[in-house]
């Protein structure tokens, strides 16, 4: 459905641009139609011709174009902002539950360990790469006032008080 609201949104604003563009174009043409011809021989009040039916077309044309291309651009607008913010909400609603999760992981292995807490153990038991882990627990750490300890092997142990 996600899809099909996207390419519907890509199209009505593609629609409404090229109809706008048509409707600008046309406004153009009209007007270098209208303008003078300068002559060789200045003085030339010779008669002006000017084609009334195609001024007519021109004008026709502009006006469909906007008539058209102005709703059909803000619907395709109303509908790109509608699923861009869902879009955000959705994201919104994952990073939500991710840091419960992580959070309650976090509280269960305090529990666990006493207060104790490795690195490797978090990064296991939460599914996250090292870096991040190593990311959320220096975060608690500062939040919670930890120790760190540092073993010979380059390992990371954090101690938290209960």
């Amino acid at each position: 459905m996600k899809t099909a609201e996207k390419l519907a949104a890509g199209w009505l604003l593609t629609l409404g641009f090229m109809f706008l563009t048509l409707s600008v174009s046309a406004g153009i043409e009209k007007h270098n139609m209208l303008k003078p011809i300068p002559s060789a021989i200045e003085d030339d009040d010779g008669p002006n011709f000017v084609n009334k039916e195609a001024l007519y077309l021109l004008d026709t044309t502009a006006r469909q174009g906007l008539i058209f291309g102005v709703p059909t651009l803000i619907l395709g607008g109303w509908l790109s902002l509608g699923l861009y913010r869902q879009s955000r909400q959705e994201k919104k609603a994952i990073n939500q539950q991710m840091n419960d999760r992580l959070q309650s992981i976090f509280y269960q292995m305090l529990q666990e360990n006493k207060g104790r807490m490795t690195l490797v153990g978090f990064a296991i038991k939460s599914d996250l790469p090292a870096i991040a882990a190593r990311q959320y627990l220096d975060e608690k750490a500062k939040e919670f006032n930890a120790n760190f300890k540092v073993t010979e092997d380059g390992g990371i142990s954090y101690h938290f008080e209960i």
